[in-house]
């Protein structure tokens, strides 16, 4: 359905455009009748370096890497927003994208209008969009706003809004970047059904960029991972999610410093290792029945300072869902000091979660932070996310202490 071939993007670093039509035309005819190099310069910076691969009909691809490895870019191109410079990408059938979130939407217009105005942007005739109206408002669950100008909207009703006529398009070729990262979890459950739906019983191809690996790892049958620019993995769902959490999510992780003149901190606060460590894993998968034991230890430098531990846990789509503190405690200086904790076995829902973790002095301002130090992926069969449980209720399951 789509091959991918040789396929590198570059830009200029601090250059919009040249200054006359002439200089854009040698440009253009030098990129032509000239073999473009791969080799990095000053003022050039590859986004895509020689990413090749191919899509076959009515399969779902994720694309999943760290922010800034290519993947949007790689999706413009095949959206035809932006031009490769090298390689070819070929491939059959219409193509219907969500780059952005309201991509095509008109703040002045209401929603009613913006469906029938991006629908026949994106290539639907105006008796097509009429016939299928009722089915992209239902889908879409806000019919109480529709006639609302969507500047009103959140973006989770514009996400809502424009993947309801992205999903009822007859394009044979989907496009989603981002789009299950927004919306609530009722509306990321619809999401994947109609993913599969469109998949297995309407045989169109889907490629997805996302940062839930849970969902990627239900829906996809291939995933791509890219590491600056490059393709580094192309594969079956479960080994390539599992190779890029261990690359992608390691700043700790793994690591024991020796002494705090090697471990990362500032001139107050030093980090020996944090870690967490689930109970089991079957064939290096953690399931959400797993409990997860949290430890850190730090050494401490200055002297007459008292320090809380505050530990965030986080989904991939941003949303805080937990928040625990130690009890402030008074330390002594050059001293290594160990906070544990524990996450009882499905406490959380299956999917991805990361972990920040902040040192807070005895008026909360904080000494040192590390965001993002930490993440999981835990596996399970239904996909039950947290949502919004009490602050009391979370510090009386969960206990976070200095031992």
């Amino acid at each position: 359905m789509i091959e991918f071939d040789h396929i590198s993007k570059s830009f200029e670093i601090g250059k919009l455009g040249s200054e006359t039509l002439r200089q854009d035309l040698i440009k253009y005819w030098k990129q032509l009748t000239q073999k473009a190099s791969l080799n990095p310069s000053n003022d050039t910076f590859w986004a895509l370096q020689d990413i090749s691969f191919s899509v076959n009909e009515g399969e779902v691809i994720g694309i999943i890497g760290r922010n800034g490895s290519g993947k949007s870019t790689l999706m413009k191109i095949l959206s035809r927003v932006l031009l490769p410079t090298t390689g070819l990408i070929r491939g059959k059938g219409k193509i219907s994208s969500i780059l952005e979130v309201g991509t095509g939407f008109h703040g002045e217009l209401t929603g009613l209008e913006n469906i029938f105005l991006n629908a026949q942007i994106l290539g639907m005739k105006k008796h097509e969009v009429t016939q299928k109206l009722d089915k992209i408002i239902a889908f879409s669950g806000i019919e109480e706003f529709i006639n609302t100008p969507v500047k009103r909207y959140s973006s989770g009703m514009y996400v809502r809004l424009a993947f309801s006529v992205a999903a009822h398009l007859d394009a044979d070729i989907l496009i989603l970047d981002e789009v299950l990262a927004v919306g609530d979890a009722d509306f990321q459950k619809k999401c994947l059904v109609k993913m599969r739906e469109l998949a297995s019983n309407e045989g169109k191809t889907a490629l997805i960029i996302s940062h839930d690996m849970q969902a990627l790892r239900q829906l996809c049958n291939q995933i791509a991972y890219l590491e600056k620019g490059k393709l580094k993995e192309f594969g079956a769902p479960t080994p390539t999610i599992a190779k890029y959490l261990y690359q992608e999510k390691i700043e700790f992780l793994g690591q024991v410093y020796i002494s705090p003149d090697e471990a990362p901190g500032n001139q107050y606060l030093r980090v020996k290792k944090v870690s967490i460590t689930p109970s089991e894993r079957v064939n290096q998968i953690i399931y959400r029945n797993a409990t997860l034991s949290f430890e850190l230890e730090y050494w401490n430098l200055i002297p007459d300072i008292s320090i809380m531990v505050r530990l965030f846990v986080f989904s991939f789509s941003g949303e805080c869902l937990i928040q625990i503190d130690t009890p402030l405690k008074n330390l002594g200086v050059n001293t290594l000091h160990c906070v544990t904790g524990t996450i009882p076995s499905n406490y959380l829902g299956a999917g991805s979660y990361y972990f920040s973790v902040y040192f807070l002095d005895a008026d909360e301002h904080k000494v040192l932070g590390f965001d993002t130090c930490l993440s999981i992926d835990l596996a399970g069969k239904e996909s039950i996310i947290l949502g919004d449980i009490p602050q009391a209720h979370v510090s009386s399951i969960l206990k976070l202490q200095y031992i």
